[in-house]
């Protein structure tokens, strides 16, 4: 009897997964459900990130009649020894295009007796694909962006009919209160959906809970681009077009990583490896604690804190903060949003520091400086978000500015000067 092995990462769903309808052809419909805890990410993931995986991996085995395999340890070694434990004819996977997932499954292909089997990726348009008339990668995210639609995608798959989920010793998850999964990622996803058409004018604004909240789920597999790219397509309306761009933008992201695997902590315009940078300090940890003196700055990181989630535009106005108030090199509040966010995704996480620190390919420009009084009051106008989650805001406890902004932004615009 033929078994295959369908080794889940950032794919934890049924639905719209070639990898494993290629595994369940394989086994001749017997497949054996696996999932590592890989100790190097394991360790890297806050708290928020453990506990969504964790039950997303619960919800996922029981989508499965409770047969999904779990073992720690390094996947070189596990991988092989699961297979050989069942004889796998293969193993399959969906494709890695991050810095240590390519390391990692080139490991695991060398150490394996049967084949490793590679179908799809966590993208609509997988990385490398979209190319300019003379067969080059884009640098700049517009003319990405219109061959990108151009190109179009698939249509989501079904989950297989008929599956023979294999038996094998399994280990135990930590416990988890969060609800996640493929379920409660569709429902969620269809929830938005009703709202999608006001994207356009109420994305920007933290102090509304109108956001897809779908980062998460993306970033778990737990739905696949395919398949909100194909919902989205029955929608007629500015903020579903604006909705489609931002799912592009995300795999603009994982295709510069791709290629430039050392933009996850170095800068894409090599120019700005000679930027003054101040190294992090009382001030950077003021930044983390959010207790810098900036209302929406302080909001925003202690959202972060608590919840492991930051709206995007206060994404954008902390981390200009930290680089153009506080001249503190952006890699240092990359790693901190990859400890706390729920979503910490590697190439969106990197690429997106990188913009607002006007050194990636596609960049906002340096002297687009964000001003937190102006932010907030155009983005948060009645102040709810920031008494949300700075309730001391307007007494006496409240700490002072630790920078003032107009001297910090003049230095952040010299040392620019220095190095153009």
């Amino acid at each position: 009897m033929a078994t295959a092995v369908m080794w889940f990462r950032r794919d934890l769903r049924l639905s719209d997964n070639p990898a494993l309808l290629d595994a369940v052809t394989a086994g001749d419909g017997n497949v054996l459900a696996l999932f590592v805890l890989d100790p190097r990410l394991w360790d890297k993931a806050g708290t928020p990130r453990r506990d969504h995986l964790v039950a997303s991996l619960r919800s996922l085995s029981d989508a499965i009649g409770g047969r999904l395999v779990v073992r720690h340890g390094d996947p070189a070694d596990v991988v092989p020894a699961v297979a050989a434990e069942v004889e796998a004819v293969s193993v399959h996977i969906s494709k890695d295009y991050g810095p240590y997932g390519q390391r990692r499954d080139a490991a695991v292909e060398e150490a394996l007796e049967c084949p490793l089997v590679t179908t799809g990726s966590p993208y609509a348009i997988a990385p490398g694909r979209v190319l300019t008339q003379q067969d080059r990668p884009y640098s700049v995210f517009t003319p990405y962006f219109r061959t990108w639609l151009e190109h179009g995608w698939r249509g989501p798959v079904d989950a297989p009919s008929k599956v023979e989920w294999v038996k094998a010793k399994s280990e135990k998850l930590p416990a988890s209160d969060a609800v996640a999964g493929e379920d409660a990622a569709r429902k969620q996803w269809e929830r938005y959906l009703e709202d999608v058409s006001e994207y356009g004018e109420v994305r920007d604004r933290p102090d509304l809970d109108a956001t897809s909240r779908m980062s998460v789920p993306l970033k778990y597999g737990e739905i696949h681009p395919r398949t909100m790219l194909s919902d989205l397509a029955h929608k007629r309306s500015k903020g579903a077009e604006g909705y489609r761009r931002e799912l592009a933008w995300r795999e603009f992201c994982a295709d510069l990583l791709a290629r430039n695997p050392e933009a996850a902590w170095k800068p894409l315009r090599p120019e700005f490896a000679k930027m003054e940078y101040d190294e992090p300090g009382d001030a950077f940890e003021a930044w983390c604690a959010g207790k810098t003196g900036y209302p929406i700055v302080d909001a925003g990181m202690r959202e972060l804190a608590a919840t492991g989630f930051m709206h995007n535009r206060v994404r954008m106005i902390v981390a200009s903060f930290l680089v153009k108030d506080l001249h503190v090199h952006w890699k240092y509040g990359a790693r901190w949003f990859m400890q706390q966010l729920e979503d910490g995704d590697l190439a969106s996480n990197s690429l997106n520091w990188q913009w607002v620190a006007g050194c990636g390919a596609d960049a906002s420009p340096y002297f687009r400086v964000f001003n937190p009084a102006t932010q907030e009051k155009k983005f948060d106008p009645a102040g709810e978000y920031v008494r949300r989650w700075v309730p001391e805001f307007g007494t006496p406890e409240y700490p002072e500015p630790i920078v003032d902004h107009a001297e910090a932004r003049l230095e952040a615009l010299r040392r620019y000067d220095a190095i153009r």
